[in-house]
């Protein structure tokens, strides 16, 4: 039965991810919004414990890009076109322009396919990983509910565009990132990681959910910045020909 728990975890990511798009057409972003959080957690789980178990599959790994596509492509996609169509109800824009929004679900879902086939890609991200952009896109309608910060930039078409545009060239962008894949918790080869963790959890701490982007630009900076690499204990062997 062990080898069927981080496939039971993906799946309860992709129920998140459908949960939300209905909840998201229903009128509901800030409800799609925490499912993008609680489907975030599933999908670290699913991979960590697949490592803790020693029961990775292929199928897990297809499993997982197909959850990914529909709760961190089409999900942000959906909440991202809400508040478009939102911010253009005060413009004289035709409303079709929120399609645009979309750009998103496109450029997830060709992330994806192409991380399922680069072997780079095993001990560090090559772009913004999708989850990462989902959690982004899924902040805003609770900056929004929240008064935040940011609250009365999220409601301007014009940002909420550029901000599409931004993101959707970040996922494919070649940009070496760090990885949250934890294979030892020992700090030499971890130090990076656990940097992130603690400079996230002070953004959540002190902006509430306005440190939600403030944590994923970190996650760029630390990335770009301390040029980040696997270590040697990280890196595979490579494979013989």
């Amino acid at each position: 039965m062990k080898k069927h728990i981080p496939n039971l975890l993906t799946l309860s990511n992709l129920f998140c991810g459908a949960a939300g798009i209905v909840r998201c057409m229903e009128g509901y972003p800030t409800e799609a919004a925490y499912l993008i959080m609680l489907a975030a957690v599933f999908d670290f789980l699913d991979g960590f414990v697949a490592r803790m178990l020693r029961v990775s599959s292929p199928l897990g790994k297809e499993l997982d890009s197909l959850a990914d596509c529909i709760t961190f492509g089409v999900l942000p996609s959906m909440i991202m076109y809400t508040l478009m169509l939102r911010a253009l109800s005060t413009t004289g824009l035709d409303s079709k322009w929120a399609f645009t929004s979309l750009f998103m679900a496109l450029f997830a879902a060709y992330r994806l396919a192409k991380f399922n086939i680069d072997t780079n890609q095993s001990e560090q991200f090559i772009g913004v990983p999708t989850p990462a952009n989902a959690l982004l896109i899924g902040s805003f309608p609770l900056i929004i509910a929240h008064n935040g910060f940011l609250a009365s930039y999220l409601q301007v078409f014009h940002f909420l565009g550029a901000i599409t545009l931004l993101m959707s060239f970040l996922m494919t962008a070649r940009l070496p990132l760090l990885a949250l894949k934890f294979k030892s918790f020992d700090w030499r080869t971890n130090y990076m990681r656990y940097v992130l963790i603690l400079g996230s959890l002070v953004c959540l701490l002190l902006l509430r959910f306005d440190g939600i982007p403030a944590a994923i630009g970190l996650y760029v900076l630390i990335s770009v910045f301390g040029k980040y690499k696997p270590s040697h204990s990280e890196k595979k062997p490579p494979a013989l020909s």
